[in-house]
């Protein structure tokens, strides 16, 4: 088993990344941000000469300040620089329950001091209850911040060694025991959730997190079910673990005697929904996410529940109707660290990790040149609420067409056009609150992308699909995206247009209106139309092009990361086939973690197992490899790489519940003997394959089905 390189940061000024963190405490809202290690060098030849490295890391043991010392004292023996000693080590992890940062001061050789810091500043005693409050947070922070193999939480923070915090029965049974004496409430919770309450909060979250990566079903079902006996709101929780273990019929019946209990209970209601969703019983499921609306209707997981519902039993003005009503909430981002610009970064590289397919990616690094319009796609940065809403939309979109669409749109809410004109007709005497419950205005996404001409001879010539409205000759033309591809919808209604009830309607016109019974479209829904407009246009002239180059049998070129955003955004629209052939051209360029992850995906559609395993070892390998990627690292101007060989302690690598997940589940498929069959089978260099067995043991630690075969 093997850990991850030691990667160095090297500050301008001693200690100004302590500072900094210590600065910012007031400012953490959550979980806080990864443990912060801060080690003073001094040169062996010069003892006058100091400098301050510092890194982050999650996934350490923080139960005690000895634990902590423990991981410094490690550093001493993996050092690269064999020119500077460590002398000291500070290491700082954050506890988001007493809003305290927890701190133990390492003196090589001599002492250990432990204390905490306190928002304002002031040290204060470490106490056993306040590390065991740290622990916990340092548990939830590792699956918090892990990867999903995809490598974009890994861009984000330079210099993070991530580790898996249970790797054991024993760790879990602490990692539980900690849970059960704790309330998650003050945690906060995922950007969804308007207000973190017992069973909605990032204790929950993470608890849920680890039972679904790890499959110990029995484990949470032990931990939920004394947990209710105090809280009967916890059932919400035993019910989803008992569902995810294959349990349905004692899920049921908990439900069932819960619902009793709690009636209006928007956990419970929920999951009774998704239940009968999944069963196909869209009838019943319609009446749970009724109850859970009305039940809490200031929750934006109960609105899009019942529009989940709506669009599978294909009520598609509904639908709209309901992702119109949605409660949406501004995306708070997890902590992240914010630190000085470094003097020089060093981020090593293990001789374990490599193999030729990644270093020739990473040896090419230059910034790869990317169509403007394919920079702007609004859509690829939507998060939380709103990237939510906007996969719904998609998901309609999918299933009916674009011109359908519009025509539901049309149907449900009032359009600027209709509007004007009814207003024109009836003489300026309308009034809003008789015509429309409420409405906001709608901002133009891309006023010069279109023009009127090619709308209007759209609409001349009747409405047609996305994938089929442009012709070769047109897609000839408008190779560089520029070119009108779909239909662009209307705006609706404006709130400035729309005044609200201040004018006295003309008796004389009793029948004045044509859509009495319409709505106003929230802003941000008529953004959302907007937006994916734009995501239909240009993967419809995308397809085009390729077509029309594959006709006149020319070669269709495009930079790998072109390839990797027109993948991404055929998978937002739910063009499956076509994300995986654009993440294959990117593949066929250059090593991508982002498309391997996709390619993962669609191996995993299809149960191609020996596929599934050749994109996970490549995964696992390049997350060991790298703590961001050096292409990204222009955000910092002194960036250095190297390869590093020595002697490692044991467990952990750069930790991906998402690909243990993968792992799990291919061994509870396959069996573990025919994954370590095929894996062993691979071509790749020993060390790397080395990577894949880790977690596969980690399965067979933790008894996973299928790991005894």
């Amino acid at each position: 088993m093997v850990v991850p390189a030691v990667p160095e940061l090297i500050e301008e000024r001693t200690l100004e990344s302590i500072d900094v963190r210590t600065e910012s405490l007031p400012t953490l809202r959550e979980l806080g941000p990864p443990d912060l290690v801060h080690l003073i060098k001094q040169q062996v030849k010069n003892a006058n000469k100091e400098v301050g490295v510092y890194h982050h890391v999650t996934g350490i043991d923080a139960s005690s300040s000895a634990s902590l010392a423990a991981y410094i004292n490690t550093l001493t023996y993996i050092s690269h620089d064999r020119s500077h000693k460590i002398t000291s080590g500070l290491y700082c992890c954050y506890n988001a329950f007493s809003r305290l940062d927890m701190r133990v001061q390492v003196t090589i050789p001599g002492s250990v001091d432990s204390y905490c810091i306190d928002e304002r500043g002031d040290k204060r005693a470490a106490t056993e209850d306040l590390w065991l409050e740290t622990y916990l947070c340092g548990v939830l922070r590792a699956y918090s911040y892990a990867d999903d193999g995809s490598g974009d939480t890994i861009k984000r923070i330079v210099g993070v060694r991530r580790f898996n915090p249970i790797t054991s029965t024993e760790t879990e049974h602490k990692f539980l025991e900690a849970a059960e004496s704790q309330t998650g409430w003050q945690l906060g919770s995922e950007p969804e959730i308007q207000v973190p309450n017992l069973v909605s909060n990032h204790l929950t979250t993470g608890l849920l997190n680890y039972i679904h990566t790890t499959g110990r079903y029995a484990s949470g079902i032990n931990l939920f079910e004394k947990l209710r006996t105090r809280d009967p709101e916890i059932s919400s929780l035993l019910a989803r673990v008992l569902i995810s273990a294959d349990e349905e019929v004692s899920a049921v019946s908990l439900l069932h005697e819960s619902i009793q209990q709690l009636p209006m209970d928007y956990s419970l209601l929920d999951v009774q929904a998704q239940f009968c969703k999944s069963k196909g019983r869209g009838d019943m499921a319609l009446e749970c996410a009724k109850r859970g609306v009305i039940a809490a209707p200031s929750e934006f997981g109960t609105w899009a529940r019942l529009a989940e519902i709506y669009v599978s039993l294909e009520e598609w003005e509904l639908a709209l109707l309901t992702l119109n009503s949605c409660p949406m909430f501004t995306y708070q981002d997890k902590d992240a660290p914010r630190m000085p610009e470094p003097a020089r970064v060093f981020l090593p590289v293990l001789p374990d990790s490599r193999f030729d397919e990644v270093d020739i990616s990473e040896a090419t690094g230059d910034m790869e040149l990317v169509h403007p319009t394919l920079r702007k796609l609004h859509a690829a940065g939507y998060k939380g609420t709103f990237l939510k809403a906007y996969a719904l939309l998609t998901e309609i979109t999918a299933k009916i067409g674009w011109d359908q669409l519009l025509k539901y749109r049309s149907n449900v809410f009032v359009m600027e056009e209709e509007y004007r004109s009814e207003k024109a007709t009836t003489g300026g005497n309308l009034n809003a609150s008789t015509t429309a419950l409420r409405g906001t205005p709608n901002p133009s996404i891309n006023e010069n992308c279109e023009n009127e001409e090619n709308e209007n001879e759209t609409e001349a010539n009747g409405n047609v699909s996305p994938e089929q409205s442009i012709t070769t000759d047109t897609a000839a033309n408008n190779s560089n995206l520029n070119g009108d591809s779909i239909e662009k919808p209307e705006h609706t209604v404006a709130s400035e247009v729309v005044k609200s009830g201040a004018e006295d309607l003309d008796p004389s016109h009793n029948h004045y209106s044509q859509f009495q019974n319409k709505r106003l479209c929230e802003r941000w829904l008529d953004n959302l139309f907007m937006v994916l407009y734009e995501d239909l246009r240009v993967y419809t002239i995308w397809r085009t092009e390729m077509a029309h180059f594959r006709q006149q049998s020319l070669q269709y070129k495009k930079s790998a990361e072109e390839w990797e955003i027109l993948g991404e955004l055929a998978d937002r629209l739910h063009h499956e086939d076509e994300a995986a052939e654009a993440y294959e051209a990117c593949l066929t360029m250059r090593f991508s973690p982002k498309a391997l992850k996709g390619i993962l995906s669609m191996h995993e559609r299809e149960g191609n197992a020996r596929a599934m395993l050749a994109s996970i070892i490549r995964l696992i390998s390049w997350q060991y490899r790298w703590y961001s990627e050096v292409r990204n690292a222009h955000v910092y101007p002194n960036v250095s790489t190297s390869i590093t060989s020595t002697k490692l302690p044991p467990h952990g690598i750069q930790f991906s519940p998402a690909l243990l997940f993968s792992i799990r589940k291919l061994i509870e498929e396959e069996g573990a003997v025919k994954v370590r069959s095929i894996t062993q089978a691979t071509s790749l260099p020993q060390p790397v394959l080395d990577l894949t067995h880790h977690y596969a043991t980690l399965c067979a630690t933790f008894r996973s089905s299928g790991s005894d075969n």
